[in-house]
């Protein structure tokens, strides 16, 4: 039997901010068809994972694989293209535009041009509301539906992998569980989901699988079932004491 080649890898990655060591010596796989979380609180090197995956952030030792391919020295640009697109925290819309231009920018780097209209019908089929907005400057949207429109303007760009950064931070938890849902439907209609949270609960309860990260270093890595019945994981990151 052929071994499978993860989609995205991390193989013993290390960053460095100037002295400051970020990430140390980590290893991430994330294969085609899952949703993997990679959880921890403030300051634990979540969001710098993301850069590095990227390529805003240059490993000092180590490799970022896609699809086997090592591209640490690849531009970001070049990634993109390649099949990596991102939800930033926040959702990050250019407000000034519309809520259609925000959509067209997310598939500015595609050659298959002829393909985008249909890409954008099946967003709105997933977002009924975000087609009735089409014409609205995006700053004008309210919180859950900038997170729609910044989720749909990540997969024009038809990602292999979406990388998702705390995409409950900032909403009602009537929007946080929609949003989770909705990172389900995606990932059902066949695209690979790396999400990282500090809503160690609700990320969880959609994953395959998980990794935590304390102080830039992997301190577990399990199964989304293993990582909830864990005592430790249950005592630091879901609120519960023995």
């Amino acid at each position: 039997m052929t071994e499978r080649t993860p989609v995205l890898e991390f193989r013993q990655v290390n960053t460095h901010y100037g002295p400051a060591h970020i990430l140390k010596d980590i290893d991430i796989e994330v294969y085609a068809g899952e949703i993997v979380c990679l959880l921890g609180g403030n300051a634990s090197g979540k969001t710098t994972t993301l850069k590095t995956v990227l390529g805003m952030v240059i490993p000092s030792s180590g490799d970022v694989l896609l699809d086997g391919e090592i591209v640490s020295d690849w531009s970001t640009s070049k990634r993109v293209e390649r099949g990596v697109s991102m939800v930033p925290e926040n959702r990050r819309l250019f407000k000034r535009m519309t809520v259609k231009e925000n959509l067209e920018i997310g598939g500015f780097l595609r050659k298959d041009k002829e393909n985008l209209e249909g890409d954008m019908e099946r967003i709105f089929e997933l977002f009924p509301r975000v087609k009735e907005r089409l014409g609205q400057k995006a700053g004008t949207l309210s919180g859950g539906e900038q997170q729609m429109v910044a989720v749909g303007r990540a997969l024009m760009a038809r990602p292999k992998v979406l990388l998702m950064d705390e995409p409950s931070m900032g909403l009602a938890p009537i929007l946080v569980a929609q949003n989770f849902e909705i990172i389900q439907q995606i990932n059902e209609a066949g695209t690979t989901v790396f999400v990282v949270e500090q809503n160690a609960n609700m990320a969880l309860s959609i994953a395959d699988r998980g990794y935590v990260l304390q102080t830039g270093q992997i301190v577990l890595a399990d199964t989304a079932k293993g990582l909830l019945a864990n005592p430790q994981m249950r005592q630091a990151y879901l609120g519960e004491v023995d």
